[in-house]
């Protein structure tokens, strides 16, 4: 079960049962008397749900990375806290926008419903606003017949899933405000063509051996992986509707592996 509608249906429930007792049960109860266990329950979890509730629901709310589609900004293993708010309020549970307060910009580290099963939740850089042309070629980015700037920045290594050891190319990429760094592989292709699928407005793409281009519909972002040859994102199964927004990932608050990394802040 999601986990915002059972903290929703929870709410529920403790608050009917404290209501129900405030105006009905404790009138048929001694003065004396002792209260039910489900209805102490019920008082005691209530106001704490409540305040769970409304904080993950409209400020911030936590995720944990399971993979290494972001390394080397986010590692698997990261805790992250994400930011509800600077991309509107939103409806729990149908993530209906109801007060526009921001959009996405480009280079923010964004979690979102996976389109193609939106019970999951995945978390990419944003790379095309609504309207851009995004062109990867050669594992190169341009945004609007503009290059984005890349600069090469030494070696990254780190362990794979299965423990297979990875050394990468790494760059320091500049999207919009955001300056950040990205890895590739030399000896992979810029994407895998067997790999890309069906999906909604695929008719914006045009896919060659080299690279692809792709024009974002409206209310629709491009979302990739800073580990650029191991992520799973919009080359392959397309753009990210606006009413699949969950918010703004903005910083780390605990790794069980590497405690540096608790406080750090996401660029």
């Amino acid at each position: 079960m999601d986990f915002a509608l059972f903290m929703f249906v929870a709410l529920v429930v403790t608050g009917t049962v404290w209501l129900l007792d405030h105006f009905i049960g404790r009138r048929h109860r001694p003065a004396d008397g002792k209260e039910p266990w489900w209805v102490e329950y019920s008082k005691s979890f209530f106001p704490v749900i409540l305040l769970v509730f409304l904080l993950r629901s409209f400020l911030v709310e936590p995720f944990k990375i399971p993979s290494g589609s972001m390394i080397p900004t986010l590692l698997v293993g990261d805790f992250i806290l994400v930011n509800k708010f600077d991309y509107g309020i939103r409806l729990p549970i149908i993530n209906r926008k109801i007060i526009d307060v921001g959009e996405p910009k480009r280079g923010d580290v964004m979690v979102f419903r996976y389109p193609k099963d939106p019970s999951v939740d995945y978390i990419k850089r944003v790379v095309g606003l609504p309207g851009d042309t995004v062109t990867y070629r050669d594992k190169r980015l341009t945004i609007n017949g503009n290059p984005v700037q890349a600069k090469p920045d030494g070696d990254y290594s780190y362990v794979e899933a299965g423990l297979n050891y990875a050394t990468t190319q790494r760059y320091v990429e500049t999207l919009g405000s955001h300056v950040h760094s990205i890895i590739t592989q030399p000896d992979m292709d810029t994407y895998l063509p067997g790999q890309v699928e069906d999906f909604p407005h695929k008719g914006n793409c045009v896919y060659r051996e080299t690279g692809f281009t792709c024009v974002v519909p409206k209310d629709n972002y491009f979302m990739m992986g800073d580990n650029r040859d191991r992520s799973n994102d919009s080359r392959y199964w397309g753009f990210v509707p606006e009413r699949n927004i969950v918010g703004k990932a903005f910083m780390v608050w605990w790794n069980f592996d590497h405690f540096n990394r608790i406080g750090k802040f996401l660029n």
